[in-house]
């Protein structure tokens, strides 16, 4: 299990704004996404991760005052790039079907550039108080995209059905995507497929073949 620290601020110590400090950043933040997915917790650290990134120690403390901070940037940007499939699912009105094709390649595609990342960040790697809080500001948003999604599949406005069934839907497509990158059968094409079924049965895409017969 990863270990719980207090509230704190882990803010970066300055917001790149030109584009080579831009390019920087994502250079580190890049370098030390690979390191937690391929070498874990205990590898992470900022000497290894500025060496990565091709970058001086400097240049690094520049923008992040320790590894926490850095590992807490990687994390909100892990997170921003799962609202951003979200985003796009409710861009348009979506089938179901549509709707789970969109958010499960786009999830799939999300965990699939660090595949061990989510689990360090889970289980090794210390988080704040803010990361573990199920009613945290990243969660209520999440979930609401969620909702807004499911219910452009129906042309309404959100119900507190589709808010239920966007907690549903959050926890087996995630469940399912974070069990298949410790499994490292994200690239299977079956994982895909077999959730996209899933998700579009559960909101009633009459379409969507039914599975087989269960065998015990």
């Amino acid at each position: 299990m990863s270990t719980r620290i207090a509230k704190r601020s882990l803010a970066m110590r300055k917001e790149p704004r030109q584009s080579r400090s831009r390019v920087t950043v994502e250079a580190i933040l890049d370098a030390g996404a690979r390191i937690l997915s391929d070498e874990g917790w205990a590898a992470f650290t900022t000497n290894r991760v500025a060496e990565v990134a091709g970058v001086s120690i400097g240049s690094l403390y520049q923008y992040f005052p320790d590894k926490l901070s850095l590992v807490d940037a990687i994390r909100s940007r892990h997170l921003e790039d799962s609202m951003a499939v979200l985003r796009g699912a409710q861009a348009d009105a979506l089938s179901p079907s549509a709707f789970a094709v969109s958010v499960v390649r786009g999830m799939i595609a999300a965990h699939s550039r660090y595949p061990g990342l989510h689990r360090v960040l889970l289980d090794e790697a210390p988080a704040t108080d803010d990361y573990r809080d199920p009613d945290s500001e990243f969660e209520v948003a999440f979930l609401g995209l969620y909702a807004k999604a499911i219910a452009s599949c129906r042309k309404g406005a959100v119900t507190t059905e589709d808010c239920e069934a966007a907690r549903i839907l959050s926890d087996a497509i995630d469940g399912v995507i974070h069990n298949a990158a410790r499994r490292g059968t994200l690239g299977d094409p079956a994982v895909a497929s077999g959730l996209v079924r899933l998700v579009s049965l559960y909101l009633g895409d009459a379409s969507a073949s039914p599975p087989g017969p269960v065998v015990n």
